[in-house]
């Protein structure tokens, strides 16, 4: 009976366990992406200053499709579909935002900051537009596709379009998130030295 007891109570545990691994109460999907900052800052770095020395980026605006946690892909000019079994861990542009904060900040010296952790002035914001950061089945690549929209002192605005496409990838989330990852680190490198000249 004690042996009984003991399977029983294990197979409790098993369900429980199984019950908080979910995702919104479903099955959980086979992969979840994210995004890795290639240049980090290093442990220890340290950045003071003042407001007036503060670079804000600012969580990029999206349409639909890429305010969601699923991965897009435009399957023509007209239809897009979602990978199957795949999710980012949270919304793109956040994901995004992260990345792009964390290679400003290994790239430069200054205090950079995002939207979400002070409500403090800032001399320069960094915002704009996630075009696009999917999967083109026509293309057989993945795309990350930003307009930049930098506002700094005394009202100076600048916009540019920064894209990075990775071709000769499958259509499965082991193929497609790697790609994703280097794209959107392709595009941050590409604005930090917009940033920097």
């Amino acid at each position: 009976m004690r042996g009984l007891g003991r399977i029983g109570t294990a197979a409790l545990l098993a369900l429980a366990l199984g019950g908080c691994l979910g995702l919104g109460g479903g099955k959980p999907p086979p992969s979840l992406f994210n995004l890795t900052a290639a240049k980090t800052a290093s442990a220890g770095a340290e950045a003071r200053g003042t407001s007036a020395a503060v670079l804000m980026v600012m969580e990029p605006e999206t349409d639909r499709r890429l305010a969601v946690q699923r991965v897009p892909v435009q399957v023509s000019a007209s239809e897009v579909a979602y990978l199957k079994g795949a999710l980012w861990v949270e919304r793109p542009a956040r994901l995004f935002r992260s990345l792009l904060a964390e290679t400003l900040r290994a790239e430069s010296r200054g205090l950079v900051l995002e939207d979400d952790q002070s409500a403090s002035p800032a001399a320069v914001r960094l915002g704009g537009r996630l075009v696009e950061m999917g999967y083109d089945a026509q293309r057989q690549s993945a795309v990350v596709r930003y307009d930049a929209l930098r506002t700094g002192p005394n009202g100076a605005v600048a916009t540019r379009r920064f894209e990075s496409v990775v071709p000769g990838v499958s259509a499965d989330p082991k193929s497609v998130a790697p790609a994703l990852n280097r794209a959107a680190n392709d595009v941050a490198a590409q604005v930090a030295a917009w940033m920097a000249g």
